[in-house]
């Protein structure tokens, strides 16, 4: 079921007004840090008094604040008194005005049958995962799931791409000098494809810079997409440590491809997949390299088999469930077989996170979790002050009702295996 991206705070206004307690202002003059001005009509003295504002926008927005006391209208406008204060109220900030009956209602007690409904779902629904973080190469079977995974449902591997080689990483990269500090050499074995891969060794005076690059011949990436390749350093990594350089001038002396390498675990061969930022610029390449952008101290790299490939080109296999099972306890996806060279694509799922703030957009579908919070409010008295016990519960039953409805529409989830 698709989703439209709604926050907890539009999620909110939606309960609200199924069951009839909230009224949408806003400001006809400047109030202070007390107070707010609305256009009512005919109203007794504090007839307000009690009701929760939840500003919206203005300097005090998704703040909220009670009222203690609202004014007999003066040409129309109500003089609402708040507390706790907060930043002066504006012309024209508007904010919601919860409560009916001379009932008050706090928004928290509405956030928590959200939340209550969320968790009631989770063994029903996932939200959707896909990943593309490991590759098998000379054997590897054994990959530690994504922490964004918490159940899988099916295995794919890449059987082919539209790709071109760039560098197989087998010969030296010596168009140029290396950084001071800093040697190189083709690693004959500790590599990932063909018969080698290019090393670095940082020692902790090494400086930033470009550390080597390769001449190539001239090669078109216009219609790529993304560069892929090996990379392993000694020690962990942040986004951006190291870049991936690519220029149509020698040496890499005036880069049109600034890539930067993802983050790495140290000690482990990643397979990256980086996208091309200017790729209609990329139509005569001539030379790749690799910089130290930020010192990490002494330190190991290594690189092998750099590619360009054109995404959404993917022949993708499915990978029979016979040939794959989950070691739950090590939270590591096991293969029954070499499957070689191939990229793996994950489908499976994560548990939808709890919203948190005004701002939290769910991952639950919405009309699923309006209708559930709905019924469970009412339950609960709010806002059916004013009905028998008998009608409270047959409202409140119907919206539960109407979520079960939705419920059932939900991901599929059979044929799942759960992580944890």
């Amino acid at each position: 079921m698709p989703l439209q991206g709604r926050t907890r705070r539009q999620l909110l206004t939606s309960v609200l007004h199924n069951i009839g307690m909230v009224e949408e202002i806003t400001a006809k003059g400047a109030g202070t840090t007390t107070t707010f001005l609305y256009q009512l009509g005919l109203a007794g003295a504090d007839e307000k008094k009690g009701y929760w504002l939840k500003f919206l926008t203005g300097a005090n927005t998704s703040g909220q604040s009670q009222v203690t006391a609202s004014s007999t209208p003066a040409s129309g406008i109500v003089t609402l008194t708040f507390s706790p204060a907060a930043t002066s109220t504006t012309d024209g900030d508007t904010a919601l005005l919860i409560g009916r009956d001379g009932e008050g209602l706090h928004p928290s007690r509405i956030y928590s049958f959200f939340n209550d409904a969320i968790t009631e779902i989770t063994p029903y629904f996932y939200d959707p995962v896909e990943s593309l973080a490991f590759h098998t190469a000379r054997g590897m079977r054994r990959f530690v799931m994504p922490t964004t995974m918490t159940m899988l449902k099916e295995v794919w591997y890449r059987r082919g791409i539209s790709e071109t080689l760039i560098h197989n990483c087998d010969t030296d990269w010596d168009e140029q000098t290396v950084l001071a500090n800093v040697t190189r050499t083709v690693d004959t074995q500790d590599f990932m494809e063909g018969g080698g891969s290019i090393r670095f060794v940082l020692t902790a005076a090494a400086s930033t810079g470009v550390m080597s690059s390769k001449a190539i011949t001239a090669i078109d990436l216009r219609k790529y997409t993304h560069i892929e390749a090996w990379v392993k350093c000694t020690v962990a990594t942040a986004a951006g440590d190291f870049r991936i350089l690519l220029d149509d001038t020698a040496s890499v002396a005036s880069v049109v491809e600034n890539l930067q390498v993802p983050a790495l675990a140290a000690d482990t061969w990643t397979y990256v997949r980086i996208a091309l930022d200017t790729p209609e610029l990329d139509s005569a390449i001539i030379s790749v390299g690799v910089r130290h952008q930020v010192d990490i101290g002494a330190a190991t790299f290594w690189i092998d088999g750099v590619k360009a490939v054109v995404n959404g080109t993917e022949d993708w296999v499915l990978l029979d469930r016979s040939l794959w099972s989950l070691d739950k306890e090590a939270r590591t996806l096991v293969l029954g077989r070499d499957l070689g060279y191939k990229l793996l694509k994950l489908v499976g799922g994560d548990k939808p996170d709890l919203l948190t703030a005004d701002s939290t957009v769910t991952e639950v579908p919405e009309p699923f979790l309006i209708a559930r919070a709905t019924g469970l409010a009412i339950l609960s008295g709010i806002g059916g002050s004013s009905l028998e016990p008998s009608q409270r519960e047959s409202l409140a039953n119907a919206w539960l009702a109407r979520a079960e409805v939705e419920r059932l529409v939900l991901t599929d989830m059979t044929n799942v295996r759960k992580i944890e």
